[in-house]
């Protein structure tokens, strides 16, 4: 019997291409969120600093001059970590995109590749009952050649 030839592997090579670059966009967006969770963390540590160097100094005498540097800093700080938030969640919506997109195209091409199974059982099951057939022909062919004449 014939080669096997599967008439939708031009889509199963394109579908896998999708897939591969989905899981690639979903690695880059995860590299994105966990970049902006460290920012976030740095510019929570910062913040946290500038408290403790505030609540330290009103104890001490009061200095207007560094008050108001200090409460300024604070409040970019503040700031700051207003800003990193966002892009945390902006990063988190990117990042849950590339995986239903991913999740997605994985389906895609699981549909293609069930399609090629059950085409290649479809090809094993001909090829068999072809050879069957065939044996079975030859067989009959040998009976009455050697059946012997009456």
């Amino acid at each position: 019997m014939k080669r096997f030839h599967f008439p939708l592997r031009p889509v199963a090579v394109v579908r896998a291409h999708k897939e591969l670059r989905a899981r690639e966009a979903l690695a880059l967006a995860l590299r994105g969120l966990a970049d902006a969770e460290a920012r976030l963390s740095a510019c929570r540590t910062r913040s946290g600093e500038l408290e403790g160097l505030i609540a330290a100094g009103r104890g001490q005498r009061l200095l207007a001059a560094a008050a108001l540097a200090g409460q300024q800093a604070y409040l970019e700080a503040r700031a700051a970590e207003g800003e990193a938030e966002k892009q945390v969640v902006a990063a988190r919506v990117e990042m849950l995109r590339r995986r239903a997109a991913g999740v997605e195209a994985n389906r895609e091409l699981k549909v293609i590749r069930r399609l090629e199974d059950l085409a290649r059982e479809k090809h094993r099951t001909e090829s068999q009952v072809a050879a069957q057939n065939e044996i079975d022909e030859i067989a009959g062919y040998r009976a009455f050649r050697n059946r012997s004449p009456l």
